[in-house]
């Protein structure tokens, strides 16, 4: 295995998946952020419990595991698709309902980032609010460099995952020697809004998106620091809880 000195690790951004292709991963540990809501309900139902959630593409391939006892979650557009289990709301993850099941999930933004970086990246793990200092702690012990991959909204820039992102730039600031401009505006915004994320993110188009679905207690919840200690790890097809 390659290793890399700690003084030439790199901390890079990239704002969207649509520039994904512009970064080499194939040494990098690829944290996948979907603040509102995906990354945060994936990372809240490992840390409740749940054996595994496996990520797909579309909600069609959520019917190939029907006939298998796992929970089927869809989202699409901020809403639950009729007729599935539930969608990536982060309430629909707690121990009475994931612990110890297998969800499939499928959502608008977050699955997506997940099988882009999946195709290079040497390791892909989960990043939110809610394991923030553990993910850091995991990212500080490694001997790779870090791409943070914002999910963003359809391919374009969206505010809280950069927001997330500034927020793990400015933690590991001092484990790392280069930061490419992406890290250091998401750190500058991050250091903008931190006293109040909230109300900083009421300006963001997705808060907007999510307000008009009376969803207001989800944005809320995924803003929390540090209620889960697991972090997710792409294993095969499946996120399952970081041994480490």
């Amino acid at each position: 295995m390659n290793r890399i000195s700690d003084m030439s690790k790199k901390i890079e951004v990239c704002l969207t998946p649509a520039l994904i292709d512009l970064y080499d991963i194939e040494q990098s540990i690829v944290v996948v952020i979907d603040i509102l809501r995906a990354t945060s309900s994936i990372t809240y139902g490992i840390d409740n419990g749940a054996e595994a959630i496996i990520p797909v593409a579309h909600v069609e391939d959520c019917l190939k595991y029907s006939d298998s006892g796992f929970l089927l979650a869809a989202e699409r557009n901020g809403e639950v698709v009729a007729g599935y289990d539930f969608g990536n709301s982060p309430f629909s993850y707690t121990p009475e309902k994931v612990g110890g099941k297998t969800v499939v999930l499928t959502t608008t933004n977050g699955t997506k980032a997940l099988h882009l970086a999946q195709k290079r990246a040497h390791q892909v793990v989960i990043g939110s609010f809610l394991n923030l200092d553990t993910l850091c702690d995991y990212l500080k012990s490694q001997d790779k460099h870090v791409l943070l991959l914002c999910a963003g909204w359809k391919d374009q820039f969206n505010l809280e995952d950069t927001l997330f992102a500034g927020a793990v730039v400015n933690q590991l600031r001092q484990s790392f020697e280069h930061f490419d401009d992406s890290s250091v505006a998401a750190e500058d915004l991050y250091l903008l809004a931190k006293d109040d994320l909230r109300a900083y993110l009421r300006k963001s188009s997705h808060s907007h998106r999510l307000a008009q679905l009376n969803i207001e207690e989800d944005v809320v919840f995924c803003l929390q620091l540090n209620i889960c200690k697991a972090i997710p790890v792409l294993n095969g097809e499946s996120l399952v809880a970081l041994k480490h």
